[in-house]
């Protein structure tokens, strides 16, 4: 049996872990999966792993109010250290590209265990688009042992990075195995929280994510501004916002568009909640990443207010469109899908970010690297 560790701190690392986690505790008799959670987003995070059933066998508490990028990439280091000192520990899983991740990698690596890198390979190829993910990930994949790429895209740019291509395996987005967690049971609960909050869900709803560090400051005001006049022009439209915590955001969006009948501010939504806005909406809004992935699933035409993306076969395929933070182009590219019948703006492409099987494929090659039987 092998001790695999899994180390995450953000919801959205969870959402993509989780079938991992799932799919590896089918098979108790080879693995002993320790969940270990460094709470980067306490709340959010711990949230979120109810929602699947899980629960953290560690927690860290790793955050601390306006710390630095510094700050908090020393704790976390320090905490994860004592819990290699104190745990036997045959390998690490992370995913994606936050400071948990590479903490967790480099953690591993200075103890000598394997790192398993979940979402591999993806790149922007600008140190500060985003920030300050673009460097945790590349950094994270010089000491990983096996590279779960979503696309052959992240597969070719690890592999110009050299990267052994015996190390480099295409496995497809764990998010989209996450949608197919949920049953009939969470989508009526999701369509009963909305009536609740008598919040509209119809065939003219709008969904707007914005919380990106490199948004802060100037950014952040005008896509505001944007959002502000999209709503006071389609009155007959919903704009509903789940506002991230970060004060930064959290501030300004409730200053500004806190006053408006047809905007909704929300806390950070469970996931499946969020999940039933993108199958309903009409228009999305968004810096995530994540939801870069999901939404193509639901058709739904994804407008992304970033100057760059990692997740270039989105644009590629048709189903999303980069607009940074530029107030034109976002009010120009969305009253193009508003001023038009749901309907018709629905997207005909596939999701390029896999068909949900990604998870099995990643306990298969795990089990190979251990030469299980």
């Amino acid at each position: 049996m092998k001790n695999i560790i899994f180390i995450f701190g953000t919801r959205p690392e969870i959402i993509k872990l989780a079938p991992v986690i799932l799919e590896l505790r089918k098979y108790p008799q080879d693995y002993n999966v320790i969940i270990c959670n460094t709470e980067q987003q306490k709340e959010l995070s711990n949230q979120t792993l109810a929602y699947f059933g899980l629960k953290a066998d560690i927690n860290l508490d790793c955050m601390r109010d306006n710390q630095s990028l510094s700050s908090v990439q020393a704790r976390i280091l320090t905490s994860l250290d004592k819990v290699f000192q104190e745990n036997e520990i045959d390998a690490t899983i992370v995913q994606g590209d936050t400071m948990t991740v590479l903490c967790g990698a480099l953690t591993s690596f200075y103890h000598k265990k394997p790192v398993f890198h979940v979402e591999a390979g993806l790149r922007s190829y600008d140190i500060y688009e985003p920030f300050p993910e673009e460097v945790m990930r590349q950094m994270t994949s010089r000491v990983a042992d096996l590279h779960f790429a979503p696309t052959d895209v992240n597969k070719l740019a690890l592999m110009k990075e050299g990267i052994s291509l015996d190390k480099i395996f295409v496995v497809g987005n764990t998010v989209i195995d996450a949608l197919f967690c949920l049953s009939k049971d969470v989508v009526e609960d999701s369509k009963n929280f909305f009536k609740t909050q008598n919040i509209p869900i119809d065939d003219k709803l709008v969904l707007i994510t914005a919380h990106r560090r490199e948004n802060h400051g100037e950014r952040i005001d005008r896509i505001i501004d944007a959002i502000l006049y999209l709503a006071e022009k389609y009155e007959d439209h919903t704009f509903v916002i789940p506002v991230h915590p970060n004060p930064n955001v959290y501030n300004k969006i409730h200053e500004r568009l806190g006053n408006l009948k047809n905007i909704y501010l929300l806390k950070p939504l469970d996931y499946p909640y969020l999940v039933y806005l993108m199958k309903n909406a009409k228009l999305i809004l968004t810096d995530s990443g994540g939801i870069q992935e999901e939404a193509p699933t639901f058709a739904c035409p994804t407008l992304v207010m970033r100057y760059e993306t990692e997740r270039k076969e989105g644009i590629e395929a048709g189903v999303s469109m980069l607009v940074g933070a530029d107030y034109e182009k976002i009010i120009s590219e969305s009253e193009k899908i508003l001023a038009s019948s749901k309907g018709t703006t629905r997207l005909k492409a596939q999701n390029p970010y896999g068909n949900g099987t990604a998870s099995v494929e990643i306990e298969k090659i795990i089990r190979e690297f251990f030469n299980f039987t």
